[in-house]
């Protein structure tokens, strides 16, 4: 009987040991991706400021945070965040602030770095404007530039003015060909273009400081709408019930969710018609959405928001067989006409029914029972908006404050509040 009482037993405790092995395995996973993604040869803070640095000294570029760079040495680079094709991003220390670092690459983190064949590849990258050109030609400029990435909006003469006052640095109302060269580079960036073109709701990260195209951006705490971002490496080693549970157990509680989500609303809505154009989140990942102390929701990585005419340029003339060739993004899905075998530009899905997508299991889980049911049926009508002008302008606005003054009134209750 003994016998029989721990054979019993053995197969729930090696179910046990198996998965507190797994578990160690995941954790260190876990560990070493965060060891190795910060691996200097990565990135390479020391070789952007080199770089910067001697552009700034040459006169090539200006800003407001070149000083600090390269003459106080205040702008500390501590933590690599990500390397791409595109930008060197880092974690550092500005003015006694966390940060967020964003440097350009170009040729010249691909070159020998030898500081003589720099000035070749500045001109390159900072191009335009050239000598001579005078302040209303550079307004001009901005202005065309503007109209091909935001389309013809009538408030872009309201950007350009902010634009320049930005270039500006020692506010003298004039701009030297440093500080024009300067904000030129950084505009030709989509992410910098956005946080410019959205700053108005403070919806996005605040932006701090510049030098050249390097530029800085306020540090948000929370860089995922589940407190935690599982690197993508591991989630495909995770069970789908697991990685549910792991975002459940770390997301925040119920109220602070519907603020988070609140503010996610008021940035669809933002950008759906806005002062500079209509903008497409094209990748909902929960990672690319995150929130600060005060539980206000912050876009974190606008390399996923596209303008309309980005959108408009990806599909004019763009062959398909099917509707999944007309994708850009991951979720940026247009039709295909099946005759001519080209993408339309209208897309299937608007941003308000893929948010709401994302929604319904970050809202539904540990709602107040009152009013779940409620709640769920708003987020199952949402999901299923399309893009058909037809049903945009009415039902995208009815839908979307529909949602928000169900979560306000039950937030603003005493008992959640």
């Amino acid at each position: 009987m003994l016998l029989s009482k721990y054979q019993k037993r053995l197969p729930g405790v090696k179910v046990k040991y198996l998965f507190l092995v797994w578990l160690g395995i995941l954790v260190g996973s876990w560990v070493l991706y965060m060891h190795y993604s910060s691996y200097s040869e990565l990135c390479r803070g020391h070789i952007c400021q080199m770089i910067i640095c001697d552009r700034y000294k040459k006169g090539i570029i200006s800003g407001s945070a070149c000083k600090d760079l390269c003459e106080e040495n205040t702008l500390l680079f501590q933590q690599c965040l990500s390397s791409n094709p595109v930008h060197q991003v880092y974690g550092g220390i500005w003015r006694g602030k966390e940060v967020i670092i964003k440097c350009g690459i170009e040729e010249a983190f691909r070159a020998d770095l030898n500081p003589e064949t720099l000035p070749q590849k500045d001109l390159m990258l900072f191009d335009k404007p050239t000598r001579g050109t005078s302040m209303d030609e550079f307004k001009q400029m901005l202005l065309t530039f503007l109209k091909s990435s935001l389309g013809d909006q009538q408030s872009l003469g309201n950007l350009v003015n902010r634009i320049i006052s930005m270039a500006d640095i020692n506010q003298d109302n004039k701009v030297s060909l440093a500080e024009a060269k300067s904000i030129w580079a950084l505009l030709q960036l989509n992410e910098f273009l956005l946080i410019v073109s959205l700053h108005e709701k403070e919806h996005t990260a605040r932006l701090l400081g510049y030098c050249g195209d390097l530029y800085i951006t306020e540090k948000i705490p929370y860089h995922s709408l589940y407190s935690i971002k599982v690197p993508r490496f591991l989630e495909a080693l995770l069970p789908s019930i697991v990685h549910k549970s792991l975002n459940h157990w770390f997301s925040p509680a119920w109220p602070q969710r519907a603020e988070i989500t609140i503010g996610l609303l008021e940035f669809v809505e933002e950008i759906f018609h806005g002062t500079y154009g209509s903008f497409y989140i094209c990748d909902t990942d929960p990672g690319n959405i995150g929130y600060n102390e005060k539980y206000d929701f912050k876009m974190i990585n606008l390399r996923k928001v596209v303008t309309e005419m980005t959108l408009k340029g990806f599909y004019k003339g763009r062959h398909c067989e099917h509707n999944t060739d007309c994708t850009h993004g991951k979720d940026c899905t247009a039709t295909c006409d099946k005759l001519v075998k080209q993408c339309n530009s209208e897309l299937i899905q608007p941003n308000l029914a893929k948010v709401c997508g994302l929604l319904r299991d970050y809202l539904l889980y540990g709602a107040p029972n009152d009013f779940r049911d409620e709640l769920q049926k708003h987020l199952q009508t949402c999901m299923t908006l399309n893009g058909l002008a037809s049903q945009m302008e009415i039902h995208h606005s009815l839908l979307l404050n529909n949602i928000k003054t169900l979560l306000w009134k039950k937030i603003s209750n005493s008992k959640y509040s």
